[in-house]
């Protein structure tokens, strides 16, 4: 029976982390093969699961030490039939692998869940096509088509929520709700910014946002911005706008560099954690409802810490009401 599904701990005052780049991690740091950079791919057999434990471990760790809750994000972000047919999986396997996938976690929290600390066990989808560069635009009928067999089976494990991460467009969103919905499981939603602060298909965060939540009716319990670093977001993000409200997430990028950068990059740009940390603070001075903080492409442990180190006084004492004296001290840092 799924813990929190009915009772997210993160719609309270609680402050959560998230991982940093399972992918990039893999890939970087482990010497990993990520063939179509599918992290589920490693599930195949027990090495690799513990090889994701092991990874896992180490946010435990971090949310442990610092009594911050934690979401925990399965290895699922491209478990979704069109890519398993890409790296030659049958049908079948997307049933046993998003299963395995949230089970692996659900040991993770029976054995380090504390009272200061809950775990919230998310199941990760992500896009059918490309998270930086969309090639094939669905319609919301057919993203809900889609999507709809992956948050069907997460939907019968002990996974509390699903989240869809690096979202282009607000279709593939619309459709995924949807689909959502029919199951009743409870939907984050996250789109992808370039360092414009617009959509790789050109729509602002705010068109994006607006348009899902009203074919929706604002049914995604909150939205997240992803793939970007978090200095982008303090200076396009504008916390009197009422839609600026829906964002709780942040799962930033290391890098500053544009998407189209990365792509041609050979190397692992890993940014400066402490600086991370600081940009992710400014961001939580100014989004009122902002308590989830993570890292995505090129983070690790490090940048998780200085999240740490950097925001929770500062989330106690806004929640303290301290606001006006935090945000003085942080434009004169950020500035």
């Amino acid at each position: 029976m799924a813990k929190y599904r009915n009772q997210l701990p993160q719609l309270s005052n609680i402050f959560f982390i998230t991982d940093g780049g399972l992918e990039t991690t893999l890939i970087f740091q482990e010497g990993v093969e990520l063939p179509e950079f599918a992290a589920f791919h490693v599930l195949k057999d027990e090495a690799g699961c513990e090889l994701i434990r092991n990874y896992f471990q180490t946010f435990v760790n971090i949310a442990r030490k610092y009594d911050v809750g934690l979401i925990l994000e399965s290895a699922t972000w491209r478990a979704s039939p069109d890519w398993f047919r890409k790296l030659g999986y049958s049908d079948q396997d997307v049933i046993s692998v998003n299963r395995k996938a949230i089970e692996l976690l659900c040991d993770i929290r029976d054995k380090y869940e504390t009272e200061k600390s809950p775990m919230v066990i998310e199941g990760c989808i992500g896009p059918r096509g490309d998270g930086y560069n969309p090639t094939v635009v669905m319609s919301v009928e057919e993203a809900q088509a889609y999507h709809a067999t992956q948050i069907d089976i997460i939907s019968k494990t002990n996974a509390d929520m699903v989240a869809a991460l690096t979202l282009t467009y607000p279709e593939e969103a619309i459709g995924i709700v949807r689909a959502a919905k029919v199951v009743g499981m409870p939907i984050v939603i996250s789109f992808t910014v370039e360092n414009d602060g617009r959509l790789p298909t050109g729509q602002t965060l705010k068109e994006a946002i607006e348009f899902v939540d009203e074919a929706t009716q604002s049914a995604p319990i909150y939205y997240m911005v992803n793939c970007v670093h978090p200095s982008i977001l303090v200076h396009i993000l504008n916390p009197e706008e009422a839609w600026v409200a829906r964002i709780h997430g942040i799962k930033g990028n290391a890098s500053k560099k544009s998407h189209a950068e990365l792509n041609e990059s050979k190397e692992l740009d890993d940014g400066n954690p402490v600086e991370f940390g600081e940009y992710n603070r400014a961001l939580l001075n100014k989004l009122k409802n902002l308590n989830v903080l993570g890292g995505c492409c090129g983070t690790d442990h490090r940048h998780i810490v200085e999240i740490c180190k950097a925001c929770i006084n500062t989330y106690d004492q806004l929640k303290r009401g301290d606001h006006d004296k935090i945000q003085s001290k942080l434009s004169e840092k950020i500035n």
